[in-house]
């Protein structure tokens, strides 16, 4: 009988066109195919996870194993799962703690986006952060602020906006960013569809995009194709971050992992056209 394994993912705005969603789906898949395991997709509230402990589709009596594609910081409902010694791995998050995760270098990558835009002269350097009930928008933003005081450069509460990883809330953040008075000179955006609505933007404020503006994303997302300009951005193996979760996952029910697993896997800054040396 095939092993089934659950893959829990919340709920949120073009979850279904969300390239984070649709790449661990399909890193999970692969590895459940070859693994000759049925995979199943369960979708939770974003901040209500009562689910985690009472739905039948996730009880250790229907399923071998749990994936959790965030926990969007509930720890808490977490542990209370690990508690029922269900067999589980947490993707996109790091924990001190001995639980199970295979996750990238959030805050590093970040670190490394605004120590380029420095070296490139920037130091009115503002962000569009993710969403903040995550770990990762939560470090890419802990990345930005202590990349800036490492180097001296004072952190402005004005340049620090929240997109929440949706297009609507990235224009809205990209509209208060260039109607400062004083205004940056270069943004990093925690996503690549976040850049792409603060590109559009400053379009429309008829700033240039890298001439008057640089601009980062995250992500490294084929729809960054569509932006007239090409996208620096940070490069993270989303869809290896899901099949790798799922083997190790097959492996702890088989009793071949040791726990607990800890898994940190690289990102790389892709340098393109939309960022620009800062002509004093």
């Amino acid at each position: 009988m095939n092993k089934i394994y659950a893959l829990v993912i919340h709920r949120f705005e073009d979850i279904f066109h969300s390239y984070f969603s649709c790449e661990v789906i399909k890193g999970a898949s692969l590895a459940a195919s070859r693994l000759k395991a049925d995979l199943l997709v369960h979708i939770t509230e974003r901040q209500t996870h009562k689910d985690w402990l009472t739905s039948s589709a996730l009880n250790s009596k229907n399923i071998d194993g749990i994936l959790f594609a965030d926990i969007n910081s509930d720890i808490s409902t977490l542990k209370k799962v690990i508690a029922k010694k269900t067999p589980y791995i947490v993707m996109n998050n790091f924990f001190q703690e001995p639980i199970n995760f295979v996750t990238i270098d959030n805050q590093r990558a970040a670190i490394e986006v605004v120590d380029y835009l420095i070296n490139l002269g920037h130091t009115k350097i503002a962000t569009i952060a993710g969403d903040l009930y995550t770990q990762a928008g939560k470090l890419r933003l802990e990345g930005y602020k202590e990349a800036l005081s490492k180097k001296g450069i004072k952190i402005k509460e004005e340049y620090m906006t929240t997109g929440n990883f949706l297009r609507s809330s990235a224009r809205q953040a990209a509209m208060k960013l260039l109607k400062l008075k004083d205004q940056p000179t270069a943004i990093f955006a925690a996503s690549d569809i976040m850049a792409l609505e603060l590109i559009d933007v400053a379009k429309h404020y008829n700033l240039s995009v890298p001439k008057d503006l640089s601009v980062v994303g995250f992500d490294d997302n084929p729809i960054s194709v569509y932006s007239p300009v090409s996208l620096t951005t940070v490069s993270q193996p989303l869809m290896e971050m899901g099949r790798i979760a799922l083997e190790k996952l097959d492996q702890i029910t088989s009793g071949k992992a040791t726990q607990p697993l800890k898994i940190l896997l690289g990102t790389k800054l892709i340098k393109r056209d939309s960022c620009e040396k800062l002509v004093r």
